[in-house]
């Protein structure tokens, strides 16, 4: 967003046009709507900036809920944005841990400095992006605890703050974060901040392990079976005994959490049984299958997959489960033949350890019937298989 869009966007006049758009609107209604604000003389500029935000509203919704109805966004920090539910856990651990002033560094739109804010905790936002401080400013208004501060979040004196929200931004060209300078601020001095004050630090949940450091809590968190952030806590922030967290969110479920003091061992694998389950991501990235699978009664399926077999079903927050139907190779005639005689005719393909792309594989399979199936693609012992299966909830 630009300096002359931002200006426009922040009139009295596009405010109150963009308030006349209704969540609900569909975007045909907000088509004709343009055409009729254009020929009420608004100014192109004006309508263009309102018609941004509503999309990015719309969009919005998933992270924020209603309250995307009445903030301002940018394309870039509405992506990079924390899930409001996801942020209220986080600040929810400041609150826990005493600390009352907090400074959010890199604090983008301002979502997370919205959930520390709600909690009466004095936050002080700090983003360096002078559109961007400025959408932070207006999502923040309603908040008297909050201010924002345009400028460098390595250059904001921290004498009077108590903890630290820091999301660093990928650097621009960065591809892979594999060094810790390919952020900004970079995860070396992030870490600095960390070592002077309690900290969460906000990272890709892909990040490389290797640059892990010692003494910190590492806590994956997953929202509906997608791996969303890592994050790293030190100081009050961090758990007594906890090196290694998988937070789950699904749905209305209340959150849970498997949590151990390091990595974790796995177990042996054995023999197919006739459940499979397939660990949540968070649970993978955090390396706690070998808790999660002593903890169902279950085996790894092979030393170097990360799927669970059971011979009794079991329910867990931790992993999506799977009744086994039948045991195949992974042969395309064989497949076709066995799937026409179950009247699969809906088949949710999935594929872990095999070279097999399912999009390809899918019109092969000529899938016809009123019934419904999952194929498990994978190795058993070293050995390419396919499961027909249907999932256990």
């Amino acid at each position: 967003m630009d300096a002359s869009e931002l200006r426009e966007l922040l009139t009295p006049e596009a405010l109150r046009l963009l308030d006349e758009l209704e969540p609900s609107t569909g975007v045909s209604d907000a088509l004709a709507l343009v055409s009729r604000l254009r020929k009420q003389g608004h100014p192109p500029a004006r309508v263009a900036a309102v018609l941004t935000q509503y999309r990015l509203r719309r969009k919005a919704a998933e992270k924020f809920g209603p309250f995307a109805g009445r903030m301002l966004f940018t394309p870039t920090g509405l992506e990079q944005a924390t899930r409001l539910r996801v942020a209220a856990l986080h600040a929810g651990r400041f609150a826990a841990a005493g600390l009352t002033r907090v400074a959010d560094l890199g604090c983008g739109i301002g979502g997370d400095a919205m959930a520390l804010a709600a909690l009466d905790l004095r936050v002080t936002a700090v983003e360096r992006d002078e559109a961007t401080a400025a959408i932070a400013a207006y999502n923040l208004m309603p908040f008297a605890s909050a201010t924002v501060v345009h400028g460098d979040a390595l250059e904001q004196p921290l004498d009077d703050i108590d903890g630290v929200w820091l999301d660093p931004a990928r650097r621009e060209g960065v591809t892979r974060l594999a060094s810790p300078d390919d952020w900004s601020p970079s995860l070396t001095d992030a870490l600095a901040i960390a070592d002077r004050l309690p900290t969460g630090i906000k990272l890709g949940p892909g990040m490389d392990r290797a640059l892990l450091p010692e003494g910190l809590e590492a806590q994956w968190i997953s929202v509906d079976g997608e791996v969303v952030e890592l994050v790293l806590w030190s100081g009050s922030l961090a758990r007594p005994g906890v090196g290694r967290g998988a937070l789950v969110l699904r749905g209305n479920e209340p959150p849970a959490e498997l949590r151990a003091e390091a990595d974790t061992d796995d177990v042996d694998a054995g023999p197919l049984g006739e459940y499979v389950y397939e660990p949540d991501g968070a649970v993978i990235r955090a390396r706690l299958i070998g808790d999660l699978a002593r903890s169902i009664g279950g085996r790894m399926l092979d030393p170097t997959i990360a799927y669970i077999t059971t011979d009794a079903p079991t329910s867990t927050p931790f992993a999506r489960g799977f009744r086994v139907l039948e045991r195949l190779p992974i042969n395309v005639p064989t497949l076709k033949r066995a799937l026409a005689a179950r009247e699969i005719g809906t088949l949710e393909i999935k594929k872990r350890g095999v070279d097999i792309d399912p999009a390809t594989l899918r019109p092969k399979l000529s899938l016809r019937g009123p019934h419904s199936a999952v194929l498990l693609l994978t190795r058993i012992a070293g050995e390419r298989a396919a499961l027909i299966a249907e999932r256990c909830d």
